[in-house]
C-alpha cells in the first residue's frame, strides 16, 4: 500500500478548532471537553496508521446527554473546517473564469465577435430546487455566513468590526451561539419555509452578486454583454409527487419573490438618491432627465437644482406603487410621493437608462463606468418583476388522469386512457386547434383535477401580473411519448396560455418540457422529440421560440442503472437529440436535472459543463441545485461569484471550444463505454434488483427509515405506499447509502466493468484524453475516498439475517475492492487523490471526525431498533445524520 502524504490543515481550520475547543470547554466542561478531545486524538492516530488506538472505548463511556454534546461538537468542527476551506478557494478550479476562458478561446483561434454572437442567444440559468439534502437550520448557516465575514476582515488585518467589537471576540461569540443554537428543527418544512429559504439566497446573495459580475464580464468583454445569466426556482411550482404545492405555494411564491426583488430595487434606488448630488448649476442637465425630474411631483425646495434626485424620487414612487399594485401591501418605506404603477420591467428599465446615459455622455464618461445605476439596469434586465423564473412540474401519469377527466365531462371522450397513443395524439391535437375551453364553472372535478386547473389558472394570472418571465417552462416528469407534452398544451390552453393557431401560427406562452429520467426514457428520447417535431403545429412554436429545452435526470437514471451507465447515457442521449434539434433548426437547450451526490450528478460543474458531448450546449444550458449544494455554492457573496462565474465560463468553453477528440477517438472510446457501461449495468442491476432479500439488507443496513425523520422537507421519501427500492426517491437512496460510508450508487459495477475490460492501455488513453471519461473518473474517485468499507462492515452488523449480510455485503466489498484498483491502474496513481493533493486534505482531515460519529450512530440504531424508547437516543441518531453529512458535504 502507498504512503500517503501527510496532512497539512490550513490555519483558518487550527485557528477555528482551538476557538471550538474553548467554546466547548466553557460551555460543556472540563470533563466534556476532554473525553471529547480523547475521542478525536484516537481516531487521528488511528487514521494516521496507528491500529492500537481506537476510539471504541472513549465513545463506550459517554452517557445519552454527553453522545448529544460530542455529536454537535464534532458536527461544528466539520462546519467550521468547510468554511475554512472555502475561504481558502478549495471549490475555485484553475481557468473557471470568463477572463481565463476568453484567453483560452483567443489562443484557439476564437476571438470576441464569437463570443459576443454566442452570448446573443445565450442562458445560463442555476434553478434552486427544494429537494431534501440540507439538513442543517437556517440559523446554523446564518451564523456560519457571520463567522465568514468576521474572518475576512482579520484577513485584512482589521482587528474591529464596524460595530465595536473586537473581530475575535465577536468570532468566539459567533461559535458560542452556534453552540447553543438548537441543530434540529422541531418541524417537518412546509412549501413556505422552503420558499423563505431560496428567497434568502436570492435577495441576499444573487440580487447583488450577479449584477456586479456582470461589470466583470463588460470589462473583460470590452463591451456590455446581453444578460445571458439567470437564475430559477423549482420551489412553490414542483408538484411531482409532493401533494403540498398548490395553486396556494405557487401564488405565495410568485408574490414573496416580488417583494424582494421590488423591495431591492427601492433600496437601490434610495441609495442613489443621496448619491446623485449633481446641481444645474454645475452641470449640463439632459433633456430627458429635467423631464423624468419634472414629472416626478417632487417640489422640495431644497432639491430644485438636483434634477438627478427629483427624477429618483419619481421612479422610487413608481416603484412604490408598482409594489402596491402587484403584491397588494404596502411597501416597507413607502414614500411621500405619489405615481403610477410601472407597466412592465422595460418601463422601468427606461428611466433608469435615461438617467445613466447622459452620465456616460458626459465628462469624459467619469460617472459613466457602470456604478449604482448600471447596477440597476441590469438587475432589472434580470430579475423583471419577478426575480427567478418559477418552473411548473408535474407527473406525466397526473397530466393523463387529469385530460381524461377534463374530456369525459366535456363529452369528447369516455375513456381516453385506453386509447392507444397515436389515437391520444389525433384527438388532442383536435382539441387544441379549437379555442373552445373543455372544462366549465358548472362540472364537479376531483380533487386532483381541480387542483393542476387551478395550478394553470394561477400560472396565466402570474403571467398578467408579473410578465411572462415569469413561468416559461413546464417540466412534465416520467416524459415516455407525444401525448404526454401534449396534454400540458391542453391544459395551457384552458387559460389562454395556449393559444390555436386559427389562420395564423399557434403560440405556448410556457414550453412543454420533456424529462427522461430512466435509462429506458433516455434511450427514447431522440426518437420522442424527432415525433415532437413532426407535429407541425409544435414545429412552428418551436421555431419562433428559437429553442426547445430538454431536461435529463441523473438521479433516477442512477438508481435505475447504476452510476457509469447513467453516466454514460446521459451523454449518449445528448449526443443523439443533437441531429434531431439539427435538422428542424432549432436550437437544442438542455436542462441538468444535477444533484449534490456524485450518484445524482455531483461533483464540479465546471468540469461537468466542459464534459458535455461536442454541439450539445450552444450557449444554453439550466443546472439544477438543490439542498446542501445551495448553501455550499451561493452561502456567501464570494462563493456565489465564484460558482456562477465557473458555469459561465464552462458554457462558453463547451459551446465555442474545437472538439477535442477525433472522429476515430471518438468511435473507439465510445465503443469502449458502451461495453463498460453494459457491464457496469448487468453488475449493478443484478445487486440491487436481482438479488434476493436486497430491499431488506438496505433498510437494515442503512439508517433510511430514521432518515424520514430528520424533517428535512416538505417532500414524502416515496413515490407510493411501498417498500420497493423502484417507487424510493433517488435522494434518500444516495443520503442513506452515503451516511453508512458506502456511497454505493456513485461507483458500484465500475470495478466489475474495469476489471472486465482487457485493454487498459485504452482505459488509460480514454482517461487522459477524454473530458467526459476523466470527469466520470474524479467524481467517482471522490466517492470512493470518502466510503469506508470497515465502517460500512459495522452497519452491515445491523442486517438480522447473517447469511444474506454475509452474502450481500460480501458482493459490495469485493466491488469497492475491484472499483478502488481498476481505478488506480487506469489512472496511474499509487493512491486515491494522488493528483488532487488539496481534495485528499479536505477529506482525510474530516475523515477521523466523522468515524466516531459512524460508530455512535450504529449503536443508538441498536438501541433504537431494540425498542429503547429515550427521546435522546432518538435524538442523538438525527442528530449523528445531520453531523455525518455536513462533514461529507456532498451527501445528498
Amino acid at each position: 500500500m502507498a504512503t500517503l502524504p501527510p496532512i497539512t490543515n490550513n490555519p483558518d481550520v487550527r485557528y477555528l478548532g482551538r476557538v471550538l475547543g474553548d467554546v466547548i470547554r466553557a460551555y460543556g466542561g472540563e470533563k466534556l471537553y476532554e473525553r471529547t478531545e480523547a475521542i478525536r486524538s484516537a481516531s487521528v492516530e488511528r487514521h494516521r496508521g496507528n491500529h492500537q488506538a481506537s476510539p471504541d472505548a472513549e465513545l463506550g463511556t459517554l452517557d445519552l446527554d454527553e453522545t448529544l454534546d460530542f455529536v454537535r461538537g464534532f458536527m461544528l468542527f466539520s462546519m467550521l473546517a468547510n468554511l475554512a476551506e472555502d475561504r481558502q478557494g478549495i471549490a475555485a478550479e484553475e481557468g473557471a473564469d470568463l477572463a481565463a476562458a476568453l484567453d483560452r478561446l483567443a489562443r484557439e483561434g476564437i476571438g470576441r465577435e464569437a463570443v459576443a454572437a454566442l452570448l446573443d442567444d445565450a442562458l445560463i440559468a442555476p434553478v434552486l430546487t427544494a429537494h431534501p439534502t440540507e439538513v442543517r437550520r437556517k440559523s446554523m448557516i446564518d451564523h456560519r455566513n457571520r463567522i465568514a465575514q468576521l474572518m475576512a476582515l482579520r484577513d485584512r488585518g482589521i482587528d474591529t468590526t464596524p460595530d465595536g467589537d473586537r473581530v475575535d471576540e465577536a468570532i468566539v461569540r459567533q461559535v458560542a451561539l452556534l453552540w447553543q443554537t438548537r441543530v434540529l428543527r422541531r418541524e417537518r418544512l412546509y412549501v413556505v419555509d422552503e420558499v423563505d429559504t431560496a428567497l434568502s439566497y436570492l435577495r441576499e446573495v444573487f440580487l447583488p452578486v450577479i449584477p456586479a459580475l456582470y461589470q466583470r464580464w463588460d470589462r473583460a468583454m470590452g463591451e456590455r454583454v446581453p444578460s445571458f445569466l439567470k437564475p430559477g426556482s423549482w420551489i412553490g411550482g414542483d408538484r411531482d409527487g409532493n401533494p403540498f404545492v398548490t395553486a396556494d405555494s405557487l401564488r405565495t411564491a410568485l408574490a414573496k419573490a416580488a417583494q424582494a426583488v421590488l423591495g431591492f430595487y427601492m433600496d437601490q434606488l434610495h441609495a442613489m438618491g443621496a448619491e446623485l448630488s449633481i446641481s444645474a448649476h454645475h452641470a449640463v442637465v439632459d433633456e430627458g432627465v429635467l423631464a423624468l425630474a419634472e414629472a416626478s411631483g417632487d417640489t422640495a425646495e431644497s432639491r430644485s437644482d438636483e434634477p438627478y434626485r427629483r427624477a429618483l424620487s419619481g421612479i422610487y414612487a413608481r416603484v412604490a406603487a408598482t409594489y402596491r399594485a402587484i403584491t397588494g401591501q404596502a411597501p416597507p418605506r413607502p414614500g411621500h410621493l405619489t405615481g403610477e404603477p410601472y407597466p412592465d420591467p422595460a418601463a422601468l428599465r427606461a428611466d433608469v437608462v435615461t438617467l445613466a446615459r447622459p452620465l456616460s455622455d458626459n465628462g469624459d464618461g467619469l460617472l459613466g463606468t457602470g456604478g449604482a445605476l448600471g447596477r440597476l439596469i441590469r438587475a432589472v434586465e434580470v430579475f423583471g418583476f419577478h426575480l427567478a423564473t418559477l418552473d411548473l412540474r408535474q407527473n406525466s401519469a397526473v397530466h393523463e388522469r387529469v385530460v381524461a377527466e377534463m374530456l369525459a365531462k366535456a363529452g369528447v371522450c369516455d375513456d381516453y386512457a385506453a386509447l392507444g397513443e397515436d389515437a391520444r395524439v389525433m384527438l388532442l391535437r383536435q382539441e387544441l386547434a379549437t379555442a373552445r375551453p373543455l372544462t366549465s364553472p358548472f362540472a364537479d372535478y376531483s380533487e386532483e383535477t381541480a387542483s393542476e386547473l387551478a395550478i394553470v389558472r394561477a400560472a396565466a394570472a402570474a403571467h398578467a401580473t408579473y410578465g411572462a418571465a415569469c413561468i416559461r417552462q413546464y417540466i412534465v416528469s416520467m416524459t415516455k411519448s407525444v401525448s404526454d407534452l401534449l396534454e400540458v398544451h391542453l391544459l395551457l390552453k384552458e387559460v389562454g396560455l395556449y393559444r390555436p393557431g386559427n389562420g395564423h401560427p399557434a403560440t405556448a406562452a410556457i414550453m412543454a418540457v420533456p424529462l427522461f429520467e430512466t435509462i429506458e426514457d433516455l434511450e427514447a428520447a431522440p426518437a420522442i422529440m424527432t415525433e415532437w417535431f413532426a407535429i407541425p403545429e409544435v414545429r412552428a412554436i418551436a421555431t419562433a421560440r428559437g429553442h426547445q429545452e430538454v431536461m435529463i435526470g441523473y438521479s433516477d437514471s442512477n438508481k435505475d442503472g447504476g452510476y457509469l451507465t447513467s453516466t454514460w447515457q446521459l451523454s449518449k442521449a445528448s449526443t443523439a437529440l443533437k441531429p434531431v434539434f439539427d435538422a428542424v433548426g432549432v436550437g437544442m437547450q438542455l436542462f441538468h436535472g444535477r444533484g449534490g451526490a456524485v450518484g445524482r450528478g455531483g461533483g464540479s460543474s465546471f468540469a461537468a459543463i466542459r464534459a458535455q458531448p461536442p454541439g450539445t450546449v450552444q450557449g444554453r444550458i439550466r443546472i439544477t441545485e438543490q439542498g446542501e449544494v445551495i448553501a455550499g455554492k451561493y452561502g456567501t457573496r464570494e462563493s456565489a461569484t465564484t460558482n456562477l462565474e465557473a458555469m459561465a465560463s464552462a458554457t462558453l468553453l463547451a459551446s465555442l471550444e474545437p472538439a477535442q477528440l477525433s472522429n476515430g477517438e471518438n468511435a473507439t472510446f465510445g465503443a469502449a463505454m458502451d461495453a463498460l457501461s453494459d457491464a457496469a449495468f448487468h453488475a449493478y442491476r443484478g445487486l440491487v434488483y436481482g438479488t434476493e432479500g436486497f430491499r431488506t439488507f438496505f433498510r437494515q443496513m442503512t439508517p433510511i427509515a430514521e432518515i424520514a425523520g430528520l424533517k428535512i422537507g416538505s417532500r414524502p421519501a416515496s413515490r407510493k405506499q411501498s417498500d420497493a427500492i423502484e417507487d424510493l426517491r433517488a435522494i434518500p437512496w444516495v443520503f442513506s447509502w452515503a451516511q453508512a460510508r458506502v456511497m454505493l450508487p456513485g461507483w458500484y459495477g465500475v470495478g466489475q466493468a474495469i476489471a472486465a475490460f482487457e485493454d487498459r492501455g485504452l482505459l488509460r488513453e480514454m482517461a487522459q484524453g477524454w473530458p467526459l471519461f476523466a470527469a466520470t473518473l474524479a467524481n467517482m474517485e471522490m466517492v470512493l475516498a470518502k466510503s469506508d468499507m470497515g465502517i460500512a462492515g459495522r452497519y452491515a452488523g445491523l442486517v438480522e439475517d447473517t447469511a444474506l449480510r454475509d452474502a450481500v455485503f460480501g458482493r459490495i466489498h469485493d466491488g469497492w475492492q475491484q472499483t478502488h484498483d481498476g481505478l488506480l491502474d487506469v489512472t496511474g496513481q499509487a493512491h486515491l487523490l494522488e493528483r488532487h493533493p488539496a481534495l485528499d486534505a479536505s477529506i482525510r482531515l474530516r475523515l477521523p471526525y466523522i468515524e466516531p460519529l459512524n460508530l455512535l450512530q450504529i449503536e443508538l440504531m441498536k438501541r433504537h431498533r431494540a425498542g429503547e424508547d429515550d427521546e435522546r437516543v432518538r435524538q442523538g441518531i438525527l442528530l449523528s445524520i445531520n453531523a455525518i453529512a455536513t462533514a461529507l458535504r456532498n451527501s445528498g
